[in-house]
């Protein structure tokens, strides 16, 4: 009779096994169970590494603050503006983030990767800018998703193998600040702008051009680092040789080796018990949050319209208590690591089950408040403050802990994989509001209404939805932590069905939800 181990004798078993047991291999001697890099070249890598993921997220959310500015000026309908914050990008970053986050792997060239990729999209992001009509600002932004699709798997990737395990956390919370910062900023700038009747694809264009200037600092002074172990340094399921490969076996390697790596990776991940959940829980939860980044800012003008200076409050909220959140997660992480390592499980799940409650009081705040605005502004911030507080601690976190169970070698890759599922489910949430909305005046009393409803239920049931499955994911991360997901080569042939099927599933939704938002356009 066998019993279960526990964690910390799995965590143990990581540690003994930390390097396979051919550590003669080239492939293996090219790791590195600590990275050595200098302090000072890691801040100056994570700070550019944040202002280029900051300026990656910025533009999203000027789309969402200059909403009513963009519908106007461009002659758009709910279901168009849908379609450009929902599936416009989300299926060019599931198409394109795949191939060129391998190719970064393969060649070992993330950092090129970036700066290209950086230069493009924010090429395509001046024209926006320059756009007059819906077809112009669809093409520009999908060409933005070009550029932008592996900008996150890369950043992570990159932080992964610039710090040791423990700290990592905190550095991918450093990266995450760019999101919070994003929002502040612009909703900074669209009362800037309203004030001096500044048109929203100014904004646009100056993005754009800080974009290619930050590209071209990432690629000056980031190091492509040595590639660091990974919590579950295991051999691939169906050959001898490791997932991970050298630089220069990957270098004169054959098309015929690059496809094996690939199959080996998806394996790898097929394997694991806990990915699927992970991704399905982690796009839920990104669901939610998307569709409150698009729509509540213009939601709540709409609600509060004598409350001039709401949308600079509102940023305020957003940049400082967002930002300190998810550093707090990180670093809690950090600290917490030699303890336990499922934290981020438990920080994301129960603090978007808290946080959807006063998202709820958020929406709701004007009728709680007998329809007194002054009265209802207050009830909004303070809700508000305590929705971030509670939500905001995991994205740095969970991101980072994928990171480190992925193979060392093909992470970027993993990454994008993950990334992938969570982009094609979470971009239907502005698609599915865009729909309610369609037919229905910006300006009226029946849009509040309507955006009300879809913000009170999309949002909390996506909090509520990753929460159950990120508590159900804390036995079977523990399992893959110590490797035997590969070592006992778990039936293959159903998983394969089952991960086939599933991605059949919901490629078919995704193509059926843009076909109807496309046909619906006008």
């Amino acid at each position: 009779m066998t019993t279960s181990k526990t964690e910390k004798e799995v965590e143990a078993d990581v540690k003994n096994r930390s390097l396979p047991s051919n550590e003669t291999n080239s492939d293996n001697a090219s790791l590195t169970t600590r990275p050595d890099v200098p302090i000072w070249r890691i801040s100056v890598s994570l700070v550019l590494l944040f202002l280029n993921y900051f300026l990656a997220q910025y533009d999203k959310f000027v789309l969402s603050y200059f909403q009513d500015e963009v519908i106007s000026s461009l002659h758009l309908t709910s279901s168009s503006y849908g379609l450009l914050s929902g599936y416009a990008t989300g299926i060019v970053y599931a198409l394109l983030a795949l191939p060129t986050a391998f190719v970064a792997d393969y060649t070992s060239a993330r950092v090129w990767v970036l700066t290209t990729a950086a230069i493009w999209w924010s090429l395509c992001v001046i024209f926006q800018g320059l756009s007059h009509n819906f077809w112009q600002i669809l093409l520009a932004r999908i060409g933005m998703g070009i550029g932008q699709a592996p900008v996150e798997a890369l950043s992570v990737s990159l932080i992964s193998d610039l710090m040791g395990q423990k700290y990592v956390f905190f550095g991918g919370s450093l990266l995450y600040v760019g999101v919070y910062i994003g929002e502040a900023v612009s909703a900074q700038i669209a009362v800037a702008f309203a004030r001096t009747d500044t048109p929203w694809n100014t904004a646009l264009i100056a993005i754009g051009i800080v974009g290619v200037v930050v590209a071209l600092l990432v690629r000056a002074f980031v190091r492509e680092p040595r590639r660091q172990i990974s919590i579950v340094m295991v051999h691939a399921p169906d050959h001898g040789e490791p997932v991970a490969t050298s630089s220069s076996s990957r270098m004169l390697s054959t098309l015929g080796h690059a496809r094996r790596s690939i199959l080996s990776t998806f394996r790898y991940i097929g394997h694991m018990r806990s990915f699927y959940l992970l991704a399905l829980s982690a796009a839920f939860r990104q669901l939610g949050g998307n569709v409150f980044g698009y729509y509540m800012p213009s939601y709540l003008s709409n609600l509060y319209p004598s409350v001039p200076s709401l949308l600079s409050r509102y940023g305020i909220i957003v940049g400082v208590v967002g930002s300190v959140t998810v550093i707090a997660g990180g670093f809690v992480t950090s600290a917490m690591w030699n303890r336990t390592k499922v934290l981020p499980l438990y920080l994301t799940a129960i603090g978007g089950m808290i946080s959807s409650v006063f998202v709820l009081l958020m929406v709701f705040s004007l009728n709680i408040s007998d329809g007194e605005q002054a009265r209802g502004v207050k009830v909004l911030y303070g809700t508000m403050s305590v929705a971030y507080l509670t939500a905001e601690l995991w994205l740095g976190a969970i991101n980072s802990l994928m990171a480190l169970l992925l193979p060392p070698h093909t992470k970027t890759f993993g990454l994008a994989v993950w990334s992938l599922i969570q982009v094609l489910i979470y971009s239907s949430g502005p698609e599915i509001v865009g729909l309610a909305l369609r037919n229905t005046d910006p300006a009226s009393g029946l849009y509040v209404v309507k955006t009300r409803v879809a913000l009170g239920v999309i949002i909390p049931v996506g909090y509520w939805l990753a929460g159950i499955g990120f508590l159900l994911a804390v036995p079977l991360v523990k399992l893959d932590f110590g490797g035997n997901f590969v070592q006992n080569r778990l039936p293959w042939q159903g998983r394969k069905g089952a991960f086939l099927g599933g991605g059949c599933v919901l490629v078919t939704l995704v193509v059926a939800l843009f076909i109807v938002s496309i046909y619906y356009r006008a």
